[in-house]
């Protein structure tokens, strides 16, 4: 490995350099940093699901759980996978299943349809699942002196780089 000049740039801090050779380099930095965000929220989700009483979930598990209790409203299966963006049916499926085992959520019926509504225990997991997040993550996040403005512009580009990626992974599958 050789070290670079003293007084030259490193580069944009990648996973892969041969990506960032491309075109946008910047697109690499920011592929980089979902990467190790994406991870990280997935470690958070579960270890603070862990300290809220149910240490068996996966992060799916989690956001399935929250998506359940939003609004207090039951949720059709449909309706979660189109939330999370979830194409595998059955992995969302799997979770309410899991959720349900738990006594976290419980199916119901709609007409023809099934619904899966959030049952007390759950609510009860959820708000301690706040309770924690509010102590571990938020008071800390809020310490530093982030702008709330500038991480909700941040949380608006991030979806609408998700569009990009949603339709450049449509016109991958017809090559």
């Amino acid at each position: 490995m050789t070290k670079p000049e003293p007084g030259r740039a490193l580069g944009p801090v990648v996973s892969s350099a041969h990506l960032a050779d491309g075109g946008l380099p910047a697109l690499s930095e920011f592929e980089f940093g979902m990467i190790l965000a994406g991870h990280a929220f997935n470690r958070w989700m579960t270890r603070c699901m862990a300290a809220a009483g149910v240490p068996d979930l996966s992060a799916l598990d989690v956001l399935i759980l929250h998506s359940v209790n939003h609004r207090g409203r039951p949720k059709r299966l449909a309706d979660l996978c189109l939330v999370l963006s979830i194409e595998d049916t059955h992995l969302v499926s799997y979770g309410v299943k899991k959720l349900e085992a738990a006594g976290l959520v419980a199916s119901g019926q709609a007409g023809k349809g099934k619904t899966i509504e959030i049952t007390e225990r759950g609510r009860d997991v959820c708000l301690r699942y706040r309770e924690i997040r509010e102590a571990l993550l938020v008071r800390s996040l809020s310490a530093t002196g982030i702008d709330a403005t500038h991480l909700s512009d941040l949380a608006g580009m991030m979806r609408a780089l998700s569009g990009h990626y949603d339709q450049a992974s449509r016109a991958a599958v017809t090559l």
